[in-house]
């Protein structure tokens, strides 16, 4: 019985530490303060002119996003976003209202191999933002006609990979 307790401990052990998670920097280069956001994980923050903000992503995290809140104002942890809004929220749980430039990802996916990043203006466009892997390509969105974003649903060809739980750098206003 012993044996087999310590090669479950073991084996647990071994699953933790193959475990691994993506740093995301969040940068805001705009004269204006910008309320971020993220989801799955993140939550959001107030971003002051040259701020930074850094959060923790774990590995096998699909359908995450970051964007940018405008025009918020917050009372304590509840108020409203112009642009962005998720339910009145400062730390969001769910996506924003459109309009919103959304970074996406998708981390550790093909066996914990690869990851996948995009940035889309399906939902609209409300700031300008970089997008970036640490071991990949840079995207740049300065517009809502912006050609390295997603535009329409079915546009594939806007996706970019990286190494799996790479770390990554969004900058609104780049």
């Amino acid at each position: 019985m012993a044996a087999s307790s310590t090669l479950l401990v073991l084996l647990a052990a071994a699953l933790v530490a193959g475990a691994s998670a993506s740093t995301f920097t969040i940068t805001n280069n705009c004269r204006y303060t910008v309320w971020p956001a993220a989801t799955p994980v993140g939550g959001g923050t107030q971003l002051n002119p040259g701020g930074t903000w850094t959060i923790t992503v774990p590995a096998g995290t699909s359908s995450g996003r970051v964007w940018g809140r405008t025009g918020c104002s917050f009372n304590g942890g509840s108020g409203s976003c112009q642009t962005g809004d998720c339910a009145g929220a400062l730390s969001c749980t769910l996506s924003g209202q459109p309009p919103l430039t959304l970074a996406e990802f998708t981390l550790g996916t093909s066996g914990g191999n690869q990851d996948f990043y995009d940035i889309s203006v399906i939902d609209g466009y409300n700031l300008a933002m970089a997008f970036a892997c640490s071991a990949g390509d840079r995207i740049v969105c300065t517009g809502s006609q912006c050609p390295q974003a997603y535009l329409f649903p079915d546009d594939n060809s806007k996706l970019h990979h990286c190494p799996g739980n790479s770390n990554y750098q969004v900058t609104f206003c780049p």
